[in-house]
């Protein structure tokens, strides 16, 4: 299977500049998952800008209705 990482880069929200997964979905939700965390896409804006990409930050989104 083709990565479309160019397409994919279109609507990363990622602000993680140097990240070499950046754009090619399977690595980066691989790498997150193993780190206990979900990916930038995620998450709402503000929340990415954290760089928390924790379970537990997600969990509190969730319970406050920001996500």
């Amino acid at each position: 299977m083709e990565c479309k990482r160019e397409r994919n880069l279109k609507r990363c929200n990622c602000t993680y500049d140097p990240c070499a997964k950046k754009g090619i979905c399977c690595e980066c939700l691989s790498y997150h998952l193993k780190m206990r965390q979900l990916p930038a896409c995620a998450f709402p804006p503000e929340a990415e800008a954290t760089y928390d990409r924790s379970f537990e930050h997600f969990a509190r989104l969730v319970r406050e209705g920001k996500v």
